[in-house]
Protein backbone atom coordinates (compact mmCIF):
# COMPACT_ATOMS: atom_id res chain seq x y z
CA UNK A 1 0.00 0.00 0.00
CA UNK A 2 1.40 3.97 -0.80
CA UNK A 3 2.87 5.27 2.74
CA UNK A 4 0.84 8.92 2.87
CA UNK A 5 2.44 9.61 6.27
CA UNK A 6 5.60 9.13 7.84
CA UNK A 7 6.72 10.03 11.23
CA UNK A 8 10.38 9.64 11.93
CA UNK A 9 11.65 10.36 15.81
CA UNK A 10 9.48 13.31 16.28
CA UNK A 11 10.15 15.45 19.51
CA UNK A 12 8.55 18.67 20.99
CA UNK A 13 8.74 20.41 23.91
CA UNK A 14 6.75 23.37 25.24
CA UNK A 15 7.75 26.93 26.37
CA UNK A 16 7.58 25.78 29.96
CA UNK A 17 9.81 22.43 29.10
CA UNK A 18 6.82 20.35 29.50
CA UNK A 19 8.52 17.29 26.58
CA UNK A 20 5.41 16.28 24.85
CA UNK A 21 6.82 14.07 22.29
CA UNK A 22 9.68 12.17 22.60
CA UNK A 23 10.69 10.36 19.73
CA UNK A 24 7.79 9.42 17.72
CA UNK A 25 7.87 6.89 14.77
CA UNK A 26 4.98 5.68 12.73
CA UNK A 27 3.67 5.16 9.23
CA UNK A 28 0.25 5.43 7.54
CA UNK A 29 -0.83 4.00 4.51
CA UNK A 30 -3.00 5.09 2.33
CA UNK A 31 -6.97 3.79 2.80
CA UNK A 32 -6.08 3.52 6.78
CA UNK A 33 -8.31 4.50 9.37
CA UNK A 34 -6.36 4.33 12.68
CA UNK A 35 -7.31 5.65 16.04
CA UNK A 36 -5.24 7.61 18.13
CA UNK A 37 -5.81 6.34 21.69
CA UNK A 38 -3.67 7.59 25.47
CA UNK A 39 -4.51 9.09 28.61
CA UNK A 40 -4.75 12.99 28.46
CA UNK A 41 -1.24 14.65 28.44
CA UNK A 42 0.30 11.44 26.12
CA UNK A 43 0.79 14.11 23.34
CA UNK A 44 -1.97 13.06 20.98
CA UNK A 45 -3.25 16.68 20.17
CA UNK A 46 0.50 17.91 19.82
CA UNK A 47 1.09 14.77 17.96
CA UNK A 48 -1.80 16.07 15.54
CA UNK A 49 -1.42 19.39 15.65
CA UNK A 50 2.65 18.30 13.70
CA UNK A 51 1.30 17.15 11.20
CA UNK A 52 -0.05 19.93 9.30
CA UNK A 53 2.49 22.38 11.04
CA UNK A 54 0.27 23.73 13.28
CA UNK A 55 3.23 23.34 15.79
CA UNK A 56 6.79 22.51 14.73
CA UNK A 57 8.99 20.01 16.28
CA UNK A 58 12.10 18.18 15.89
CA UNK A 59 12.49 15.23 13.50
CA UNK A 60 10.89 14.27 10.41
CA UNK A 61 6.88 14.81 9.23
CA UNK A 62 6.26 13.78 5.50
CA UNK A 63 2.80 13.68 3.95
CA UNK A 64 2.61 11.92 0.93
CA UNK A 65 5.91 11.67 0.00
CA UNK A 66 6.31 15.43 1.05
CA UNK A 67 8.71 16.47 3.67
CA UNK A 68 7.02 19.37 6.02
CA UNK A 69 8.72 22.72 5.65
CA UNK A 70 7.58 26.12 6.11
CA UNK A 71 7.79 26.07 2.42
CA UNK A 72 5.43 24.17 1.73
CA UNK A 73 3.48 24.35 4.52
CA UNK A 74 0.14 25.72 2.11
CA UNK A 75 0.32 22.50 0.36
CA UNK A 76 0.54 20.04 3.27
CA UNK A 77 -2.18 21.96 4.79
CA UNK A 78 -4.52 21.07 1.74
CA UNK A 79 -3.78 17.60 2.18
CA UNK A 80 -4.11 16.72 6.36
CA UNK A 81 -7.87 18.21 7.07
CA UNK A 82 -8.22 19.00 10.84
CA UNK A 83 -11.15 18.63 12.56
CA UNK A 84 -11.26 19.89 15.73
CA UNK A 85 -13.12 18.34 18.97
CA UNK A 86 -15.55 21.71 19.14
CA UNK A 87 -17.00 22.16 15.64
CA UNK A 88 -17.03 26.22 16.46
CA UNK A 89 -13.95 26.26 16.21
CA UNK A 90 -14.15 25.49 12.53
CA UNK A 91 -17.70 27.59 11.86
CA UNK A 92 -17.71 31.19 11.43
CA UNK A 93 -19.68 32.23 9.08
CA UNK A 94 -23.25 33.16 8.82
CA UNK A 95 -24.39 29.74 6.59
CA UNK A 96 -23.26 26.28 5.76
CA UNK A 97 -22.51 27.50 2.68
CA UNK A 98 -20.15 30.42 3.11
CA UNK A 99 -18.21 28.00 5.41
CA UNK A 100 -17.46 25.05 3.72
CA UNK A 101 -17.00 27.39 0.67
CA UNK A 102 -14.51 29.19 2.40
CA UNK A 103 -11.38 27.08 2.54
CA UNK A 104 -11.96 26.74 -2.33
CA UNK A 105 -12.52 30.38 -2.23
CA UNK A 106 -9.04 31.01 -0.57
CA UNK A 107 -7.80 28.25 -2.91
CA UNK A 108 -8.10 30.90 -5.43
CA UNK A 109 -10.93 28.26 -7.47
CA UNK A 110 -13.32 29.53 -9.80
CA UNK A 111 -16.89 30.42 -8.35
CA UNK A 112 -18.12 27.00 -10.29
CA UNK A 113 -15.82 24.76 -8.80
CA UNK A 114 -16.30 25.79 -5.32
CA UNK A 115 -20.10 25.25 -5.79
CA UNK A 116 -19.27 21.71 -7.44
CA UNK A 117 -16.97 20.93 -4.34
CA UNK A 118 -19.46 23.29 -1.05
CA UNK A 119 -22.17 20.48 -3.15
CA UNK A 120 -19.94 17.62 -3.11
CA UNK A 121 -18.48 17.96 0.59
CA UNK A 122 -22.34 18.52 1.30
CA UNK A 123 -23.46 15.10 0.31
CA UNK A 124 -20.97 13.29 1.59
CA UNK A 125 -22.05 13.90 5.18
CA UNK A 126 -25.72 13.83 3.88
CA UNK A 127 -25.94 17.72 4.72
CA UNK A 128 -27.00 18.84 1.49
CA UNK A 129 -30.46 20.33 2.73
CA UNK A 130 -28.52 22.34 5.07
CA UNK A 131 -26.98 24.27 2.40
CA UNK A 132 -28.63 27.40 3.09
CA UNK A 133 -28.99 27.08 7.13
CA UNK A 134 -27.23 29.29 9.53
CA UNK A 135 -24.72 27.44 10.85
CA UNK A 136 -24.72 28.60 15.11
CA UNK A 137 -28.70 27.47 14.56
CA UNK A 138 -27.75 23.85 14.28
CA UNK A 139 -27.19 20.81 16.40
CA UNK A 140 -23.68 20.09 17.72
CA UNK A 141 -24.25 16.81 15.83
CA UNK A 142 -25.19 18.84 12.37
CA UNK A 143 -22.07 21.31 13.45
CA UNK A 144 -19.72 18.22 13.52
CA UNK A 145 -20.77 17.33 10.20
CA UNK A 146 -20.37 20.46 8.35
CA UNK A 147 -16.86 20.83 10.03
CA UNK A 148 -16.27 18.01 8.22
CA UNK A 149 -17.33 19.07 4.71
CA UNK A 150 -15.30 22.38 5.73
CA UNK A 151 -12.01 20.25 5.13
CA UNK A 152 -13.27 17.64 2.78
CA UNK A 153 -13.99 20.84 0.42
CA UNK A 154 -10.72 21.38 0.14
CA UNK A 155 -10.05 17.70 -1.35
CA UNK A 156 -7.26 17.02 1.82
CA UNK A 157 -5.79 13.23 1.17
CA UNK A 158 -5.80 12.40 4.96
CA UNK A 159 -8.98 13.07 7.84
CA UNK A 160 -7.20 13.51 11.28
CA UNK A 161 -10.33 14.46 13.76
CA UNK A 162 -10.25 15.24 17.28
CA UNK A 163 -12.64 13.65 20.17
CA UNK A 164 -15.30 13.55 17.50
CA UNK A 165 -17.90 11.72 19.24
CA UNK A 166 -17.51 14.15 22.12
CA UNK A 167 -20.62 15.84 23.37
CA UNK A 168 -23.11 13.75 21.08
CA UNK A 169 -26.00 12.04 21.85
CA UNK A 170 -26.30 8.35 21.16
CA UNK A 171 -28.73 8.96 17.71
CA UNK A 172 -25.67 11.71 16.72
CA UNK A 173 -23.06 9.09 17.37
CA UNK A 174 -24.55 6.44 15.66
CA UNK A 175 -24.90 8.92 12.70
CA UNK A 176 -21.60 9.93 12.93
CA UNK A 177 -19.81 6.37 13.23
CA UNK A 178 -22.09 5.28 10.23
CA UNK A 179 -20.76 8.88 8.01
CA UNK A 180 -16.80 8.01 9.10
CA UNK A 181 -17.45 4.37 7.90
CA UNK A 182 -18.75 5.49 4.42
CA UNK A 183 -15.93 8.52 3.61
CA UNK A 184 -13.27 7.15 1.17
CA UNK A 185 -10.56 8.54 2.88
CA UNK A 186 -7.11 7.85 4.91
CA UNK A 187 -8.23 8.84 8.67
CA UNK A 188 -6.56 9.20 12.07
CA UNK A 189 -9.54 9.79 14.62
CA UNK A 190 -8.42 10.87 18.44
CA UNK A 191 -10.44 9.39 20.81
CA UNK A 192 -11.43 8.55 24.27
CA UNK A 193 -14.33 6.68 22.47
CA UNK A 194 -13.09 3.36 23.21
CA UNK A 195 -16.26 1.58 21.30
CA UNK A 196 -15.63 4.23 18.48
CA UNK A 197 -12.25 2.24 17.87
CA UNK A 198 -13.58 -1.14 18.28
CA UNK A 199 -16.43 -0.50 15.49
CA UNK A 200 -14.95 1.44 13.21
CA UNK A 201 -11.34 1.80 12.86
CA UNK A 202 -9.24 -0.95 12.44
CA UNK A 203 -5.73 -0.25 13.71
CA UNK A 204 -4.74 1.55 16.90
CA UNK A 205 -2.09 3.10 17.77
CA UNK A 206 -1.67 3.96 21.81
CA UNK A 207 0.11 6.98 23.07
CA UNK A 208 1.38 7.62 26.65
CA UNK A 209 3.84 9.89 28.39
CA UNK A 210 4.97 11.25 24.74
CA UNK A 211 5.53 7.60 23.23
CA UNK A 212 3.89 5.39 21.35
CA UNK A 213 3.42 2.24 23.50
CA UNK A 214 1.80 0.16 21.19
CA UNK A 215 0.70 -0.02 17.43
CA UNK A 216 -1.44 -2.45 15.75
CA UNK A 217 -4.51 -4.48 15.33
CA UNK A 218 -7.17 -2.70 17.12
CA UNK A 219 -8.97 -5.99 18.13
CA UNK A 220 -6.05 -7.52 20.08
CA UNK A 221 -5.10 -4.62 21.56
CA UNK A 222 -8.26 -3.84 22.91
CA UNK A 223 -8.46 -7.59 23.87
CA UNK A 224 -5.28 -6.94 26.43
CA UNK A 225 -7.22 -5.69 29.35
CA UNK A 226 -3.78 -5.67 31.71
CA UNK A 227 -2.03 -3.66 28.89
CA UNK A 228 -5.22 -1.13 28.53
CA UNK A 229 -4.99 -0.52 32.65
CA UNK A 230 -1.47 0.28 32.23
CA UNK A 231 -1.98 3.35 29.72
CA UNK A 232 -5.50 4.37 31.91
CA UNK A 233 -7.65 2.76 28.77
CA UNK A 234 -10.31 1.20 29.78
CA UNK A 235 -12.27 -2.06 27.80
CA UNK A 236 -14.97 -1.12 25.73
Amino acid sequence: MTEIIRVADLQFSYPDGHKALRGVSFTLCEGDKAALVGPNGAGKSTLMLQLNGILEGQGEVEIDNLRLSRDNLPVIRALVGLVFQNPDDQLFSPTVFEDVAFGPLHMGLPEGEVIQRVDAALESVRMSAYRDRLSHHLSVGEKKRIAIATVLSMRPKILVLDEPSAGLDPRARRALINLLRDLPITMLVSTHDMRLVEELLPRTIVMDEGLIAADGITKEILGNEKFLNAHGLEKP
